[in-house]
């Protein structure tokens, strides 16, 4: 596979580490701020674009992954799709609803593939409990929490665009927990209606929030909770704790750490709980985080392409997660729960 990256700031140094590491060429790169871009090439092997368009048209490119941030998510689709050429884009799928299905529009009208990353699907802990929850282990849920009590320093947010509404659409929840949100969404289900607190630039200089909590109500009828934050000091492991009528499994960072059910010991070893102490996590540094899964999720779409299937993440899949997260914005201003889904 054969791939051009937009965008070039951090996270897209681990995409092309991880495209590294499975063998996909990466064809050139394109950046708004030309020196960044062009160290970026220099370190990766590729070249530089500096026009986005030109970027999304290179020849031979598979797909473009879109590194940029989410306000500027529309432009390159819209450009891709003109040709026929399938999208990734980083989280989330967009900053507001209507974009969100505008690039869904976009895309499926022009027959592209359109990959939102989400990486944390591809862990070895949500692999084995969609299949275990699917299968009844836990049997009927009735609790499915998150937990993103993280830290993030003033040097982190000394861009004016970071937490900025309009940029990246929000804080903490928009921008770190939305993976959590989503692998909830994926296991459990979807939410009906969610009711939301939270505090505004508690501790950073931001104009959203870096403090929020929520109460959610699956259409299952189980309940949950989600709590995140950058501003908790010094960080600690992202949880998705899962209560069942039959027990309860626990996920930290990106490794499953609990697994405690009735009547379970005389499981198929293929369906054994893959069980660990340790995980690893970006509470604190958010470079702290493997590239196996982002690898995973690369070879997934890579074959969603070549086969024409959908691939596990697609723009449906974002669009939910971006629903839950500005239906909880929706409710902390206007105090009031919110309906999903209707």
């Amino acid at each position: 596979m054969k791939v051009a990256i937009l965008g070039t700031g951090a996270i897209a140094h681990k995409h092309a580490q991880a495209y590294k590491n499975i063998g996909f060429e990466i064809v050139a790169c394109s950046n708004k701020t030309a020196a960044r871009g062009q160290e970026f090439a220099a370190k990766w092997g590729t070249r530089f674009i500096a026009d986005y368009k030109e970027l999304c048209q290179v020849p031979g490119a598979d797909f473009i992954d879109v590194c940029a941030f989410p306000d500027f998510h529309v432009q390159p689709v819209e450009a891709c799709a003109a040709i026929h050429r399938h999208v990734q884009l980083q989280k989330p799928i967009a900053t507001n609803v209507g974009e969100a299905k505008q690039i869904i529009d976009v895309a499926r009208a022009a027959g592209i593939k359109l990959n939102v990353m989400s990486q944390h699907r591809f862990d070895d802990a949500t692999i084995f409990l969609k299949r275990a929850l699917k299968a009844g282990r836990l049997g009927k849920l009735l609790q499915a929490d998150a937990y993103v009590k993280w830290f993030r320093s003033d040097e982190y947010y000394s861009r004016p665009i970071k937490g900025s509404w309009h940029t990246e659409g929000g804080g903490a929840l928009i921008n770190q927990a939305i993976h959590q949100v989503d692998i909830l969404l994926y296991l459990i289900g979807p939410v009906s209606r969610v009711s939301g607190v939270w505090q505004l630039g508690a501790r950073h200089k931001i104009e959203s929030e870096d403090v929020v909590n929520a109460l959610l109500s699956y259409k299952s009828g189980a309940t949950g909770v989600i709590q995140a934050s950058t501003a908790i000091w010094p960080g600690y492991s992202e949880r998705i704790e899962i209560h069942g009528t039959k027990g309860s499994a626990l996920i930290t960072g990106d490794r499953l750490t609990s697994w405690d059910v009735l009547d379970d010991e005389e499981a198929n070893e293929a369906d054994r709980a893959p069980v660990e102490a340790t995980a690893e996590s970006g509470s604190s540094d958010p470079m702290n985080i493997s590239v196996t899964t982002f690898e995973r999720q690369f070879l997934d779409f890579a074959d969603a392409i070549k086969t024409g299937r959908e691939p596990v993440s697609n723009g449906e899949e974002g669009y939910r997660a971006l629903e839950l997260v500005l239906g909880v914005y929706q409710s902390c201003r206007s105090g009031e729960p919110v309906a999903l889904g209707s």
